[in-house]
């Protein structure tokens, strides 16, 4: 080290070793390119000239081709784009979030953008109506600029990034005090070193270990990796021997991911991902007091590989696993944009990951081989997963990030039901719990604190909407309460938001069929009752349906109607979910009396009518007061891991002790599934309630 020629005040390793000077950065330019010099292959000088000039050059290339400047309002930030760029190129090189759910290809209609000044040049697309053409709607992804423009974020986008905002605040609320001590799996420490002396002369990488020591690091498990070390040199003389430095704890050793100069405190963020079959959820988190700053959800774009996961691992046979990755990253990344769009930060923030999902699903997205999950013996590749980096997956955050995936007992109970016990607790506790999470893939968790077995059962996405003609998730428009006026047969629909009926979601379904069997509508087979003459009963092709609503309701201008497929696909479900429970507890040599308490999650939980579950034969006919609901216990599961290193070893030890049971080759659970394709069921003994109710209405 020695000091600059022009800048006394600087500090600089430059050195011509021809001249005997120092220079600074600012200063590195050689006195005499002209000249021989033998130093000249090994000059810094020389070499970081050279190097600038093609920097320069780089910039002035980059000036060129930046000819066009695009304003997004209402923030009125700008961005120079190249000619012929798309606004939605324009709206990501600014990093601002613009919904493109299909990466760009038009067939979403989700990027709207209004153009208020400029003009560009928009391909036709069906999916604007003609009175948002008329207001200046376009596509982002349809759209190529030729000119400067101004473009309006619509205050439909506003509104949900509010919402997005909104919902982590309730998050937030709802989840406060969950995790009281605060254990991230990357750790950032701030430190202040002693200088270095002629009496004091150890190397920078030992005076780091020194001062990590100090603040109670294990150095002798502690890895670090040629990339930091080229950089210790100059970061820790920065800023006076103040650092901070990046430390990710793995099971057998820990390693330095970063050095960095100055010791303040800087902004960490966390993301829990609840990767499902059918809906992805991402929570943005503040890893300084756990407050949730966006939470946000998406369909999973891997649906049109198909909707359960034995058609995704056939799909990735025959297209390529990583195809299948990179839908998931798709919207994966969409959602972290989303929600750091509506939290006003920067991806590199984001420093922690928890990954949360069935076995199926993160296979996919870490571009695992899965075909091995759906043949016989059903085994995954990993089911305990090291600790990986963001950017070794793909994903939308700190490139270093440390990333947790919650580990899975079996192929078809993953860490998504690892997460869900996580989180309701009943591992620890007394009572005998039956755990069902209801979605694309009914899983099941029998036991207490002295015991945990689980299994799956294909319900298959019926209840999430997939292969229900108006079947859709909870989201606003969707039909979620039913009842049906016994004399007319009229419904009485309460939808998701008050909005104008979409389609109908799964506790809708569930409502529904109840009263179809209920006015008689519908019989105990699933089969619909004929001659009655109803406006609300028709033909549709060669099968029978129900119409919930007509189409002068509805902004598609189409009756909603529920057919005798839907039907027969919903009765597929409930029966392999309830014959799901009766296999499994008899397994464990036991029936529903001897179940203390029966704890429900899944997205469409929220809403369901304990009642008329039971009516259809969906779920047991025991006491009611047994019976909780706890929403998305995956996504809960993940954040409380994120947050807290007791809980990822937690979150171990519970898919240790898990005991798999395998449907695939028992001969009783498809006796029991046969036997729960009825209204509720065969065996009418089950459910003594239900016959008890049906007696009284016909008296």
């Amino acid at each position: 080290m020695g000091t600059c020629i022009n800048h006394p005040d600087r500090e600089t390793p430059y050195i011509c070793m021809k001249h005997q000077i120092y220079l600074c950065e600012d200063c590195l330019e050689c006195r005499d390119p002209k000249i021989y010099c033998k130093h000249r292959s090994a000059c810094p000088i020389w070499f970081m000239g050279k190097r600038k000039e093609g920097w320069e050059a780089e910039d002035r290339q980059e000036a060129a081709a930046a000819a066009h400047t695009v304003r997004f309002l209402p923030d009125g930030q700008t961005v120079s784009v190249p000619d012929e760029s798309t606004l939605l190129e324009a709206a990501q090189a600014a990093e601002i979030h613009v919904n493109a759910s299909c990466s760009g290809k038009g067939s979403c209609g989700k990027c709207k953008l209004v153009v208020v000044a400029g003009e560009v040049e928009t391909a036709p697309t069906p999916l604007l109506t003609d009175g948002e053409k008329a207001k200046g709607y376009v596509l982002a992804c349809q759209s190529r600029i030729f000119g400067n423009v101004s473009v309006q974020i619509p205050e439909e986008a506003l509104e949900r990034k509010l919402k997005i905002a909104g919902m982590g605040q309730a998050i937030t609320d709802r989840l406060k005090g969950w995790v009281t001590d605060i254990d991230p799996l990357l750790q950032e420490i701030p430190l202040t070193l002693a200088p270095p002396t002629l009496d004091d002369s150890v190397s920078d990488l030992d005076r780091l270990n020194r001062g990590l020591k100090k603040h109670g690091c294990d150095v002798a498990r502690l890895n670090v990796g040629i990339k930091v070390m080229r950089q210790l040199a100059d970061v820790v003389r920065r800023d006076n021997w103040k650092i901070t430095v990046s430390v990710i704890r793995r099971k057998c050793a820990n390693e330095i991911l970063e050095v960095r100069p100055g010791n303040g405190q800087h902004q960490s963020l966390g993301l829990a991902i609840d990767v499902g079959t059918t809906t992805i959820v991402v929570y943005l988190v503040d890893m300084a007091d756990g407050s949730v700053l966006a939470a946000t959800a998406g369909h999973n774009r891997q649906a049109d590989c198909g909707d359960d996961v034995i058609n995704r691992i056939v799909c990735a046979e025959k297209d390529g696993v990583k195809k299948l990755s990179r839908m998931a990253l798709a919207t994966i990344n969409d959602l972290i944009g989303e929600a750091l769009d509506s939290a006003g930060v920067k991806k590199e923030a984001i420093r922690n990951v928890v990954v949360s999902g069935n076995t199926t699903m993160v296979h996919l997205l870490l571009q695992i081989e899965p075909r091995y999950l759906r043949r016989d013996p059903y085994i995954p590749t990993v089911s305990d997963f090291p600790i990986l980096k963001a950017v070794e997956i793909g994903l939308k955050a700190n490139p270093m990030a440390a990333v947790f995936v919650m580990p899975g007992p079996a192929s078809y109970v993953g860490g998504d039901i690892v997460s869900g016990v996580l989180y309701t607790g009943f591992h620890r506790e007394d009572p005998v719990t039956l755990f069902i999470d209801i979605g694309t893939n009914g899983e099941i968790v029998l036991g207490n604190r002295e015991w945990l077995m689980t299994a799956a059962c294909s319900a298959g996405p019926a209840f999430e909407g997939g292969g229900i003609r108006w079947g859709m998730r909870a989201e606003e428009g969707a039909i979620e309460k039913v009842t049906i006026d016994p004399q007319t047969l009229v419904p009485d629909l309460s939808m998701v938001g008050d909005a104008p009926p979409r389609g109908i979601c799964g506790s809708g379904m569930i409502d529904l069929i109840a009263e179809l069997l209920k006015t008689g509508i519908v019989d105990r087979s699933g089969q619909f009752a004929e001659g009655l003459d109803n406006e609300r009963i028709r033909k549709l092709g060669d099968e029978w349906a129900y119409v919930l609503t007509f189409g002068e309701r509805t902004s598609m201008e189409e009756d909603i109607v529920f057919t005798a497929s839907d039907l027969k696909n919903l009765i597929y479900s409930k029966g392999a979910v309830y014959a799901g429970f009766t296999t499994l507890l008899g397994h464990a040599g036991m029936d529903f009396s001897m179940v203390d308490r029966m704890i429900i999650t899944g997205g469409f939980g929220q809403y369901l009518n304990i009642e008329k579950a039971i009516s259809i034969g969906l779920l047991p006919d025991i006491d009611r007061s047994k019976f909780a609901y706890m929403g998305n216990s995956s996504i809960v599961g993940a954040y409380m891991a994120l947050l807290s290193a007791e809980y990822r070893q937690e979150a171990r030890t519970i898919c240790e002790s898990m005991t798999y049971v395998d449907f695939s080759s028992n001969p009783r659970y498809m006796d029991e599934f046969t036997s729960a394709l009825f209204l509720p069921h065969t065996d009418l003994n089950a459910f003594p309630s239900v016959t008890t109710a049906a007696s009284s209405a016909i008296q």
